[in-house]
This record gives C-alpha cells, sequence and structure tokens, in this order.
C-alpha cells in the first residue's frame, strides 16, 4: 500500500482505539478484539526498548495478521535505542509505532520512561526526531496532561508544540495527571480528577494535530460526546477490556458508521480455532481466556461463565471443555 494511503487508514482507525495495558492487550486479547471490531485501532501493551534492543527479545513484537491496523507502544528514553526498537517494529510490519509518556508504574520510574518523562520534553522530542528517522510507519505520542505539580495548563500546550516540532502529528492524551509521588498505578488511574475541557482546548490550539482523548471513558456514549467537541479520536481502556462485546461490537456500526453483523456468540465460536492452535502448541488455555471473562458482561449467567473459565482455565491440561462448560452457563 503507498506511504499516504497507509497513513490514512491508521489515521482513520484511531478515531477509536483500545489503549496500551500492561498484562491486557497482548497477542491474544488483540486477536480477540480484532474479531469484535473490523475498524478499531489496537495497541501493544508497553514495550521496553532495551529488551528489544539489547535482549533481542523479538517474540514481545509477535502478532497475528488479522490485527491489522495494530500498534506497538514502546516504553525507553534513550534516542537510539528507541530508534532501534522502532526500526524493529516496523520490519514485523506494525502500522504505527507509539512512544509511552504516561505510565506511572515504579517498573517505568525506575527505568526513566513513562510519565516521569514529561518533566522531560526535550529529551522526549529527541526520542521521537530519532524514531521517525529510523523507520517508515509513523510515530506517535501517548502522554498525560502533567505530573505532581506541574501546572497541567502550561505543561500540556508546551508538551505538544514540543511533539509537533519532533515531527509527531498524532498524540493520545490521558486527560489526569500522574502523580509520581504518593498515589500507586492503580490509584494514578482514578484520583487525579479527569481534565477533559483542558484537552479541548489543545485540540483548539493545534488544530494541524490528531488528538485522542483517553481516561474514564466507560461507553460509547461518551466517546461519541467526546468527539462532537472537536478531538480527533477516542481511546477507551478498561472499559474496552472489561465489557468487549458492549464496546467492541457495536463501535463500527456507531463510530465508523460499518456495522458489524457479529454476535457474541459467533465471536467466541471463532475463537475456537484459535484456542485449538495456541493449545497444540504448548500454551496454556488461560493465557486466552482471561481475555475473554468480560465476554458476556451484562447478560444472564455472565457470573457463571466468569467463574467457570476463571477457576477450570487454570488448571493444567484445561482443554475446549472449560470453554463449553462456560458457554452452558450462559443464557441465549
Amino acid at each position: 500500500m503507498p506511504e499516504g494511503n497507509a497513513r490514512g487508514a491508521i489515521v482513520s482507525s484511531s478515531r477509536f482505539s483500545v489503549a496500551p495495558m500492561m498484562d491486557w492487550t497482548d497477542r491474544h486479547c488483540r486477536y480477540l478484539h480484532r474479531l469484535m471490531s473490523r475498524h478499531t485501532l489496537l495497541y501493544s501493551e508497553m514495550i521496553a526498548a532495551p529488551a528489544l534492543v539489547r535482549g533481542k527479545a523479538w517474540h514481545l513484537l509477535d502478532f497475528d495478521p488479522s490485527e491489522h491496523p495494530v500498534a506497538v507502544q514502546l516504553g525507553g528514553s534513550e534516542p537510539q535505542e528507541l530508534a532501534k526498537a522502532a526500526a524493529m517494529a516496523a520490519d514485523v510490519g506494525y502500522d504505527e509505532v507509539n512512544l509511552n509518556v504516561g505510565c506511572p508504574s515504579d517498573r517505568v520510574q525506575s527505568g526513566c520512561f513513562g510519565a516521569v518523562l514529561m518533566r522531560k520534553p526535550e529529551l522526549v522530542a529527541e526520542c521521537v526526531a530519532a524514531m521517525i528517522a529510523a523507520q517508515p510507519v509513523e510515530v506517535t505520542v501517548k502522554c498525560r496532561i502533567g505530573v505532581d505539580e506541574q501546572e497541567s495548563e502550561e505543561t500540556l500546550p508546551a508538551f505538544i508544540e514540543s511533539m509537533r516540532a519532533a515531527g509527531a502529528r498524532r498524540m493520545a492524551v490521558h486527560a489526569r495527571k500522574a502523580w509520581l509521588n504518593g498515589l500507586s498505578p492503580k490509584e494514578n488511574r482514578n484520583i487525579p480528577p479527569l481534565d477533559y475541557p483542558l484537552v479541548y482546548r489543545a485540540k483548539q490550539a493545534f488544530p494541524d494535530m490528531h488528538i485522542s482523548i483517553n481516561g474514564g471513558i466507560n461507553s460509547l456514549g461518551e466517546a461519541k460526546a467526546h468527539l462532537t467537541r472537536g478531538v480527533d479520536g477516542v481511546m477507551v481502556g478498561r472499559a474496552a477490556y472489561n465489557s468487549p462485546a458492549e464496546i467492541l461490537l457495536r463501535a463500527d456500526g456507531e463510530i465508523f458508521e460499518n456495522p458489524s453483523e457479529r454476535t457474541v456468540w459467533e465471536v467466541v465460536e471463532l475463537m475456537r480455532p484459535y484456542i485449538a492452535e495456541h493449545l497444540e502448541n504448548g500454551g496454556r488455555l488461560n493465557e486466552i481466556a482471561r481475555h475473554m471473562l468480560g465476554m458476556f458482561s451484562g447478560r444472564r449467567g455472565a457470573r457463571a461463565w466468569r467463574r467457570t473459565l476463571s477457576q477450570l482455565g487454570n488448571r493444567k491440561g484445561a482443554g475446549m471443555e472449560v470453554i463449553d462448560a462456560a458457554l452452558a452457563q450462559v443464557w441465549v
């Protein structure tokens, strides 16, 4: 596909995306999500650039071709190392390379990447420029509105300006500060107040930038309301993971005006050959089934479905019979 057409497709899909979530949005999760939405942009978990470049951990980049459009998120703070990691991701076929400047976990702080980089926009800009120069796919940034004592009204616009100067044209903004001192990663997802209007104003100030809004968005109705405020895209996290059928089976129709005709039952059936192949290759059922726990959220029998998959799916040798037993608990 010509470069211009490829970028047009990824930009179109970024109107609605599932956020990168550590320990959650692995390749099995993304395969399941793609069965529910043809158009939603999917992201990998954050992958540390040192693991790819120094550790040669190519397996971390594994994905199924059906996942397109799919983006990889990288973590790091050394420009040339990130450039090499971005080139590795481009070589295996990812459609976008995203730089994490938003994760507040202890792991990323100790490695000097993630949200702590909001304090170092010049370094982030250097990283982005190096990543762009090293490979052909688009480089994007996911950030917070600020950290700790920073004044978000000043920090966010200045940060966006730095990213634009470095060559980035798309960003996703989690509309909360990250408190690196005093709050756990879990608390950082909920306690700092959301400031959606700040992100709206940032989009107005940078009309040439494609800006997606993220944070606390729990339904397609909320997503559509944000889009009416002028942002270019909406990135949904845990709601899409915990209730994937409710969000993703409806996203193609409600966001992209191209409805999916699949039902949640059909999606489960379509997962069977994928699960079978994984088991034949020595994988465990729970490595996939854990991503399916929320499939029937809101339906009668959903709790029994989750319980059956959780309890039986963890057992050694668990196979397709567990899926059948769990399905038997759900009311049609």
